[in-house]
């Protein structure tokens, strides 16, 4: 059985970004609204699951899936990035690539590898990840490899310059992180992150008029040079099997003396 997504997978990534049913509101102001996961599955599966939704009235739908695809571009404009890269080819509408990323201190930072495909249609992008292992990249001792079960957006153009753009977020952080940093995610983390989104849409053209403008892989298949991979060599990342410590919440004050 292949590990690549089928129509399946989009059809419910894109069911659960319609729904309204099991989801409670943590945040709704300035055009942008976030909500939590609030279901019975919850109890079964408690990691947790967070979405956001925002229109943007002056970016398309069309540049906003350039934006989440192009990691140069991200590289200026997301603040909490410490590294990204990709890694293989897996098929025509596939990848697998590394993220890593800030988190506020004391908590230690995170990184996650992961399966990413798409799907364009006329009237909607769509893209999903989901952790992978693998080979060639285990977790490190200084990131906590994070669990993404199964995170996404989805772009549907309301007009010829505007969209609507909703993320979704099933992810597992793993550590011990502490109750603010949920409450912080969906009150204040998440709508920074879109209003970052949406700044990052209104200026990529002029970026991107200036930095390889007919560089597009993602749309362009045959301008893709990373090397293919057998998806065959991935296998889905459980969250279960990664160590669920935090190491800089264990830290004692003798160990912050013995380094400083």
């Amino acid at each position: 059985m292949s590990i690549l997504p089928d129509e399946a997978v989009f059809d419910d990534f894109k069911k659960q970004c319609l729904s309204t049913d099991n989801w409670a509101n943590k945040y709704d102001k300035e055009g942008i609204q976030v909500w939590v996961e609030t279901s019975t599955s919850q109890k079964k599966n408690p990691v947790h699951k967070i979405k956001c939704k925002m229109t943007m009235k002056d970016v398309s739908a069309a540049t906003m899936y350039d934006v989440l695809h192009d990691s140069q571009y991200r590289k200026k404009w997301d603040p909490a990035m410490l590294d990204t890269f990709d890694i293989a080819r897996l098929s025509t509408n596939a990848d697998v690539g590394y993220y890593s990323w800030l988190c506020p201190k004391p908590i230690k930072n995170r990184d996650v590898v992961s399966l990413r495909s798409w799907k364009v249609t006329e009237e909607e992008y769509i893209i999903v990840n989901f952790s992978v292992k693998h080979p060639k990249y285990p977790s490190r001792s200084d990131l906590v490899r994070a669990i993404s079960v199964l995170t996404g957006y989805f772009i549907k153009p309301i007009g010829p310059n505007s969209c609507t753009f909703i993320y979704l977020s099933q992810a597992d952080p793993k550590g011990s992180l502490p109750k603010w940093v949920g409450n912080q995610a969906s009150k204040v983390l998440a709508p920074r992150v879109m209003r970052s989104v949406h700044e990052a849409g209104q200026n990529y053209q002029q970026w991107k008029g200036q930095n390889s403008p007919a560089q597009k892989p993602w749309l362009y298949p045959e301008q893709n040079v990373l090397p293919m991979m057998d998806p065959g060599e991935l296998s889905i990342q459980r969250a279960d099997s990664l160590e669920n410590v935090d190491e800089s919440s264990k830290i004692s004050t003798q160990e912050c003396d013995d380094s400083s």
